[in-house]
Parts: structure tokens; C-alpha cells; sequence
């Protein structure tokens, strides 16, 4: 169902970016992102930008999910950490190319809502929880990839502790101005490079939360 729109969305949006590889194009053309927006939006699903999705939340528009998947360079046996799971569209497309998922959603009603999103479409390599993204999911680490789809004002050292050597980190960083940093840790520290100016919503933290990272 709309599979050509779709085809389409990855042949003006997607590969006019420069993105090439066969196994992320292939999931951009199979996870079907009308199931993840509200259904007044299902019409728009396939255009190249972002949409409300309730909570003062947006699903990001899909170059940008590719762009920052494809600068994660994923294999199949890869274990991902995602930080604000929003629609669960992000996760899907992640779960197409990674062994396991592990999504962190700080409002709890499009958790769930995401959660059901995803078991309805069959990811089983997907597991959603309610919690402080800034945290990462410390039990579960280390990780070979980790994605932020809300920005923090600084990098949160908990995700960088909970990398794997090898991992990579790409996340938006600023409050008004903000840049998509990504982050590979090495056997002596980390290194870092800057990709383009991004204009994402700010990382949402509990109330009280005493640290930088907020919105």
C-alpha cells in the first residue's frame, strides 16, 4: 500500500542527497511512514518534510532520517540505541537494518502509541521504553550506534560512555543555532565531526533534571 509513493520519495529526496547504499534505500522504500503520522497528515507522508505528531513533537522529513542513518553506517549485526523514539518511524528504519533496537521516548503517551505502531507492523528487534533519553539505557550498553532525533545543548556524556569502541554517535547539538554532530569512539577517545546546520525540536528532560540538556 502506497509503495509508489514511496519509489518516489526515494528517487527526489533521497538519492539526489547522494545516499547510495542499496540496503538503506531499501528500507526507506519498505517502512510505510503514513502508519507513523496522525491520520489528518497521512496525506503528506510522503513529501519531504517534517509533521506534527502531537505533544509539541515533530516526525522528522525522511532525507533527514536517511541522511543521519546513513552517516551511522549500520550493519546487521549492529545493537542501536535511539533517543526519542517521536513516532517510531526512525526506530523501523533502523530496525530494517540493525539486529536490535532500543528506543527512548520521555512522553509516555507516544511511547505507547509507538510501541503498538511498531509490534502492529512486525518489528519484533524493536523494544520501546518511557524514560530520560539524556541516560541513554545504561544496562543494555554498549552500543555500535547511537541516534538523537531531539537536541540537547551539549553532548550528554552518558551516550558517549555507552558507545562501544567502534560506536558512532550522531546527534543534533545547539539551542538556536544547531549543528548534526557526529561522534566514534576509539580505543583512546573520541572523535568528532561536524555535518550541517539542523533545525531539530530541543531534548525533552524531567522536570528538575539539573543539567544543561534540556527543552
Amino acid at each position: 500500500m502506497r509503495d509508489l509513493e514511496r519509489a518516489r520519495m526515494v528517487d527526489q529526496y533521497i538519492i539526489p542527497r547522494g545516499m547510495n547504499d542499496p540496503a538503506l534505500l531499501a528500507a526507506m522504500r519498505h517502512v510505510p511512514r503514513h502508519r507513523f503520522v496522525p491520520g489528518k497528515y497521512s496525506l503528506f507522508a510522503y513529501v519531504d518534510g517534517p509533521l506534527p505528531i502531537g505533544y509539541g513533537q515533530t516526525i522528522s522529513q525522511p532525507s533527514l532520517v536517511a541522511e543521519m542513518t546513513a552517516h551511522l553506517q549500520l550493519r546487521k549485526t549492529d545493537k542501536v540505541l535511539e533517543v526519542g523514539t517521536g513516532s517510531g518511524y526512525q526506530a523501523a528504519v533502523l530496525a530494517e537494518l540493525a539486529d536490535q533496537v532500543f528506543t527512548v521516548e520521555i512522553v509516555e503517551p507516544l511511547a505507547r502509541q509507538a510501541a503498538h505502531t511498531l509490534a502492529e507492523l512486525g518489528y519484533r528487534n524493536v523494544r520501546v521504553r518511557v524514560g530520560d533519553g539524556y541516560e541513554g539505557w545504561p544496562e543494555e550498553a554498549p552500543f555500535d550506534a547511537i541516534i538523537v532525533t531531539a537536541a540537547p545543548d551539549h553532548v550528554p556524556q552518558p551516550l558517549l560512555d555507552q558507545l562501544a569502541v567502534g560506536g558512532r554517535l550522531i546527534l543534533p547539538v545547539g539551542t538556536y543555532s544547531q549543528t548534526l554532530e557526529l561522534h566514534r569512539r576509539t580505543g583512546t577517545g573520541y572523535e568528532r565531526k561536524t555535518i550541517m546546520l539542523v533545525r531539530f525540536v530541543p531534548l525533552v528532560r524531567p522536570t528538575g533534571t539539573k543539567s544543561e540538556g534540556r527543552r
